[in-house]
């Protein structure tokens, strides 16, 4: 066989291996539904997520995962993933998006994975948020942080050839961005607001047929590498802008030689042109079902898993037996 044969093989392996690790830790934190336990919910998905990930071919590296490591005993930024064959690759996990919105049953948390090659995956370093603004491929170009949104949002009516009255803005549900609320809605746009989330509600933004034209507003970093992987392979665009919550984090910023007037693309947040994502369901939203229970061992998974270079989007509904699972690898699936 040749190398490229070879090559093409792991290619394929590593693309459905991710879709077992997001549907291990949809299924372990699945359970915790509605319970109220943040944090017993986050561990789960944390703890079936990283089982299954040391069983993988690759070589891989977390540079966007939990926290350092004092901080994240498991999936921490830095910790080495995998068997250790080839390929070399970097890791961006977020075990669940959305630890609030299970807790309390609300919709749209997914447990979401992307790799890419070792060392192309933006490392956002002392900063935790960034500004975004994201959407399809027809208004890729019009995406521009600097420009004011409500001409943003006329220059995307226009191009949709829709009245503004039905472009819809999702962006999270927090006091800083107030302003821009009004500002939406006095240009004579929709606003829908999210408790949580914004690598679903990107993904959202970007999907055909979609409801909502794009994601605006300032959200966690980590989370705006994982939406530029999956945007490279989705289609679309996402700007971003590292946004420093005080003057510590700005200084820590300057002096690690970060430009916090650069404007980054998902091209320069991700720069490979092999990357793989997967994200599965947790709990029921507009982009994934979540996990639904069956009886008293059995339970369903919905996923979305997808190249960059092939440009494959793969949506995948899976039935599991939960007994036999548990058997096989050793982690409880509720």
């Amino acid at each position: 066989m040749s190398l490229g044969h070879e090559q093409a093989r792991v290619d394929r392996n590593l693309a459905l291996e991710l879709v077992r690790v997001t549907e291990a830790a949809a299924l372990a934190s699945a359970r915790m539904v509605g319970r109220g336990d943040k944090e017993g919910a986050d561990q789960a998905a944390v703890d079936a997520m990283r089982h299954v990930l040391e069983s993988v071919s690759m070589d891989g590296m977390v540079v966007i995962g939990e926290g350092e490591k004092d901080e994240a005993p498991m999936l921490y930024n830095g910790e080495q993933i995998g068997d250790g064959s080839p390929p070399k690759v970097d890791i961006a996990v977020d075990p669940l998006e959305g630890t609030r919105l299970t807790a309390l049953g609300m919709p749209s948390a997914i447990s979401v994975i992307a790799l890419a090659e070792r060392g192309t995956m933006f490392n956002p370093g002392p900063i935790v948020y960034m500004e975004k603004i994201a959407g399809g491929p027809e208004i890729a170009d019009l995406l521009d942080l600097d420009r004011p949104l409500p001409e943003t949002l006329g220059l995307i009516a226009e191009r949709k050839k829709i009245d503004i009255r039905d472009v819809m803005v999702v962006m999270l549900d927090r006091e800083r961005h107030q302003e821009a609320m009004e500002q939406v809605r006095e240009a004579g746009a929709r606003v829908r607001l999210i408790i949580d989330g914004d690598v679903s509600a990107a993904l959202l933004a970007v999907s055909d047929n979609s409801p909502v034209d794009i994601l605006w507003g300032i959200g966690g970093t980590p989370e705006g590498v994982i939406t530029a992987a999956a945007i490279k392979c989705i289609g679309g665009e996402l700007k971003g802008r590292l946004w420093p919550r005080n003057d510590e984090e700005r200084q820590a910023a300057l002096d690690a030689g970060y430009d916090l007037s650069k404007t980054l693309s998902c091209d320069e947040l991700v720069r490979s042109e092999d990357v793989f994502f997967s994200a599965t369901g947790v709990t029921d939203g507009d982009v994934l079902q979540g996990v639904r229970y069956q009886g008293d061992r059995g339970a369903t998974t919905e996923s979305l898993v997808m190249r960059s270079r092939s440009g494959t989007v793969r949506r995948v509904s899976a039935r599991h037996d939960r007994t036999k699972l548990r058997t096989l690898t050793g982690v409880r699936y509720g």
